[in-house]
Formats: C-alpha cells, sequence, structure tokens
C-alpha cells in the first residue's frame, strides 16, 4: 500500500504497510499516522491558494493520552477509578442494600476466592473515629447513650446505635455494653490515671497499664484499625516518652502516639470462635463457597513449627540519638 504526495515541490513516497508489518509496535502506528495526516494536510493545501499562505507545522502525534482519555469516558463505573471512592460517602444510620460480588471486581474477574451466594443482608456504616476533630484542637469531653445493641451480618462482632447531641452512629460494642449505659468519649491527658469504665474512649496515655482496650488507633484521628474483631481485647504495657505500647491479641506488641483514642474494656460477642457449624449448608449460607475437592499437595507450611514472635511494630518516629546530640 503506497500513499504517494501529489505536490510537486516534494514526491515522497511513504510505505504505511511495511511500517505495519513490522511488528505492530506502537511507535511504527503513530509514525504510520502521523505521515498519513501530513500527506492528507499537504492535498489540501495544494487544493486551495489561501491555505497555501499559512506555514504549517507538523505536531507529533500523542495516542497515549487520547486513548487514556477514550477509556476513561467509555468506563461504565466511574467510581472505581479512584481508592478513596468510600470516604465520599455521606455518614448515615440507615442500612445499605449491597450487591452481592461474588469475589469479582469490575471487570468481572475473580480476585479473591471462596466468595459465593450467602444470604442477602445491608451494610451499616460504623464510625470508627469516636473523637471527631470539628474545628476545634482539643474538643470538651462528651457523653452518649446507647439506643441499640444488635447482630451485625457483616462483621463478627455486634454493634451499637448510641447517640449524644444531635447526632446518632454505629460503633462496635463491648463485651457488657447494654442499652441505656451512658458512654463518655475525652481527649484528654492529665497527671494522673484515668479509672474508666468499660465502653469509654480515652487515648492510650490516659488509661493506667494494664488496662484492656479495643478499636485502637495507629495514628490519631485516623480511626480504629486493629482489635475490632469478636471477644479480642489489647493489653496496655507500658508508657514512655509520650508513647505507649500494647500487646496485640496475637501477642505483637505495637508502639503508639499517647494520642490515639482506644475503647476500654473487651470487643462484644465473646463466644463467636465457639459456634458449631454444623453442615455445609450454613457456611453457605455465611456466603462461603466450598474449595476444589482436587487433591493438593502439603507443601512446605504443613507441620508443627516453633517460630519467635515478630519484632515489635511502631508508629512512632522516634528521633535518633545523633539528633539529639
Amino acid at each position: 500500500m503506497l500513499c504517494r504526495r501529489k505536490d510537486a515541490r516534494d514526491n515522497e513516497e511513504i510505505n504505511v504497510a511495511g511500517l505495519l508489518k513490522q511488528g505492530g509496535s506502537k511507535h511504527y502506528w503513530v509514525m504510520a499516522i502521523s505521515n498519513l495526516i501530513r500527506t492528507f494536510g499537504s492535498l489540501l493545501l495544494s487544493s486551495s491558494p489561501r491555505l497555501s499562505q499559512i506555514p504549517v507545522k507538523p505536531k507529533p502525534i500523542c495516542l497515549t493520552s487520547q486513548l487514556r482519555a477514550y477509556q476513561e469516558s467509555s468506563s461504565s463505573i466511574p467510581w472505581t477509578r479512584n481508592p478513596m471512592w468510600k470516604c465520599r460517602v455521606k455518614y448515615t444510620v440507615r442500612p445499605i442494600p449491597m450487591r452481592k460480588t461474588g469475589g469479582r471486581d469490575h471487570t468481572g474477574r475473580i480476585r479473591v476466592h471462596g466468595i459465593g451466594g450467602g444470604s442477602k443482608h445491608n451494610y451499616r456504616m460504623i464510625d470508627f473515629r469516636r473523637l471527631h476533630h470539628q474545628n476545634e484542637e482539643t474538643p470538651a469531653p462528651f457523653e452518649e447513650k446507647v439506643i441499640l445493641v444488635r447482630y451485625d451480618p457483616c462483621r463478627s462482632a455486634n454493634i451499637a446505635l448510641v447517640a449524644g447531641g444531635q447526632r446518632k452512629r454505629w460503633i462496635i460494642a463491648t463485651e457488657n455494653m447494654a442499652e441505656g449505659d451512658i458512654i463518655r468519649t475525652s481527649n484528654e491527658i492529665g497527671r494522673m490515671a484515668v479509672l474508666a469504665k468499660e465502653g469509654d474512649a480515652y487515648p492510650v496515655g490516659a488509661l493506667p497499664v494494664g488496662t484492656l482496650i479495643n478499636n485502637l488507633e495507629s495514628h490519631p484521628g485516623k480511626g480504629a484499625q486493629y482489635i475490632r474483631a469478636a471477644g479480642t481485647c489489647g493489653v496496655l504495657l507500658r508508657k514512655l516518652n509520650g508513647t505507649a505500647i500494647i500487646q496485640l491479641p496475637s501477642k505483637r506488641q505495637m508502639q503508639v502516639l499517647e494520642t490515639c483514642m482506644c475503647t476500654v474494656g473487651r470487643v462484644s460477642n465473646v463466644d463467636h470462635n465457639k459456634r458449631i457449624i454444623g453442615k455445609a449448608g450454613r457456611n453457605r449460607w455465611l456466603g462461603k463457597r466450598p474449595s476444589s475437592g482436587l487433591w493438593h499437595r502439603k507443601g512446605g507450611w504443613a507441620g508443627r513449627k516453633i517460630r519467635p514472635l515478630p519484632p515489635m511494630k511502631s508508629y512512632v518516629n522516634l528521633p535518633t540519638a545523633s539528633s539529639r546530640n
């Protein structure tokens, strides 16, 4: 396939077919299309006398940006491009209907195996930030009343609906939390350790050593990320230089700032690990799909092993000895 320019000044031949046959790479595609555009442009300039007076400078064609824009415009699910799309949803205490995914992502491919079926259930948004900083560096302590404690199908622990001021929200319920209880949330760290009761939320620096805690933050104001499963609790081991060392349920230790919030007590639904499934159908009710019945050879994971505990996980950037001097 030969494309000849009809310009009298230049009778250059462009072999487009040869470019397309060489591997079909992006470079040759760009060269072929740009040469075709230049050829048609020269034909237009030669046919119209007015346009021939305007100097034309060839510009490189960028197909990657156009292809990316087309993919973004043709996407049927725009929020999948933003990994933080869940943070844009306005908080509500109303149950949100959930759609079964079967472990598949927006492209239809299985990303998580072992998921399928299950009974329908609604999602309830849990507020893992007991203390919200609203235009105040040190907000005043406040109290909330427990309205309801109920089962949550989306997690192993029970949840509680609390109300205080002009808002309601769902939180993770503690072991002995009941309707009508008054829970307290404070951000104050005094000279003396507070004697907090179960369900109250305080910074780890305000609690005495040996307190059982749950719903622990790794960074101040980020929200609880640790010790949220049913029946779990951590132990405040010691406080050192504005930090606190907590022992997690896995016996691993972690170090956080003393301003990180936590909840006093143990997470509810303590007997969750003692439930008896009884039959395979109950796992199907829970949305667990059975694995393949093929025989799989055991690898190096099989057998008893005695491994030492991992080192302490620190979320604190303490200054080094050289910087102190």
